[in-house]
């Protein structure tokens, strides 16, 4: 066996059910010794959460619980949620699946609370671009978790090399200060890159490695001329002072010297707010750490019937549930399984007796999230007109 250089599990090992707590394998022992496997109905909700979030991970748990003699029903893959509400449901017999369950939440959690994130901000954003530029505020095993994540979130585009090979998505960037330090002069830099880089790739010009903002991107506009199609502030929080007018003014300088579409690229630290203040004059937004290290969702799995029969510990509803969804309003009812009303059911055969149903398009996800979207947006208008 090759010796590992890394600290990451094994995707063998995780298969295996070995990536899971101590408890659920002394549960096993329990149960086996005295002859206990009840056949069961476990749920995957969170209690609570702010207004909604969105669901992401299920390409992972399905290929955890491929092969398992059970069935798995769950909504698609960037459906917002709301509290309470079963996104995933599960059905065997519970030594089948019980040391999975750590695995199972671990998915969920960590890629919807990244998909939640990018969410918020392209929400916020509207039509303007959101680029997820944040894999090197995680481990970089989980470049592809993350920006597969971010993708689904609703964000435009993605900056890591490997994700972007994985996910079938190109991946974005320019150039790093990096090179305009070691080339030692900005002018330079900026000819090289137009030189050497493939004409596909946009004229992006880094403008605030040594100079004032605004002086870089007249020296980027008067290098590059008509090539140039956006310059890019990483300018940190610490200089800044007030960044809306750094902007507006390299925004003034630009358009007096006939560079109107040459737009703004803002990265460094952006975060809602940001984006809601500056979305007026800036074009595109590059986000890092507010979705790389974003909030994992509080999920938890309840079993919630034992042999055909509802139980709950506290705070949970027994039975098995369907989630029913008006979509002129993103309003849910929740019901017993075996009541029906209006809508569409959310959850749906993903897994039957372990075989896998349906594959999972991240594209398909992204259209979902965005759909909603534009309904939460058509709400809240309707909303502000009344209020």
């Amino acid at each position: 066996m090759a010796e590992k250089k890394f600290l990451i599990v094994d995707s063998e090992d995780i298969k295996k059910g070995l990536a899971t707590d101590i408890y659920f394998l002394r549960t096993e022992d329990i149960l086996n010794t005295k002859k206990i496997n009840p056949t069961v109905v476990a749920e995957v909700t969170v209690s609570s959460i702010k207004d909604w979030a969105v669901l992401a991970g299920l390409e992972d748990v399905v290929n955890l619980l491929e092969g398992l003699p059970v069935d798995v029903y769950a909504m698609d893959e960037g459906s917002i949620f709301y509290s309470r509400e079963p996104v995933l449901r599960i059905e065997g017999k519970y030594l089948d699946f019980a040391r999975y369950e750590t695995s199972l939440l671990g998915f969920l959690c960590h890629e919807s609370g990244i998909a939640t994130k990018a969410a918020r901000i392209k929400y916020t954003a509207g039509d303007r671009k959101v680029i997820s530029f944040g894999t090197r505020r995680q481990h970089p095993a989980l470049a592809t978790v993350v920006e597969r994540s971010a993708i689904i979130g609703g964000t435009d585009g993605i900056s890591n090399v490997i994700a972007s090979k994985s996910i079938g998505k190109e991946a974005a960037g320019t150039i790093p200060h990096s090179l305009i330090i070691i080339m030692g002069d900005q002018i330079e830099a900026w000819k090289a890159f137009d030189e050497v880089i493939s004409q596909e790739v946009p004229r992006i010009c880094l403008i605030d490695t040594y100079y004032d903002e605004k002086t870089e991107a007249i020296m980027a506009a008067e290098t590059l001329k008509d090539r140039l199609k956006l310059v890019r502030l990483d300018t940190p929080a610490s200089r800044r002072g007030n960044f809306k007018e750094i902007i507006k003014e390299v925004r003034w300088e630009l358009d007096i010297r006939g560079f109107k579409n040459v737009g703004i690229f803002v990265t460094g630290g952006i975060d809602e707010d940001d984006i809601l203040e500056l979305k007026d004059i800036v074009e595109v937004f590059g986000v890092g750490t507010a979705i790389a290290g974003a909030k994992p969702i509080d999920f938890a799995l309840d079993i919630v019937e034992v042999e055909g029969k509802p139980v709950a510990k506290r705070g949970k509803y027994g039975g098995k549930k369907q989630v029913y969804r008006d979509w002129n309003t993103l309003e849910d009812k929740v019901l017993p399984d075996k009541e029906k009303t209006d809508g569409d059911p959310l959850l749906k055969p993903i897994i039957k007796d372990g075989k896998i149903l349906r594959e999972y398009s991240i594209n398909d996800a992204r259209e979902l999230l965005l759909k909603e979207l534009k309904i939460i947006r058509k709400l809240k208008k309707v909303s502000d007109k009344l209020s």
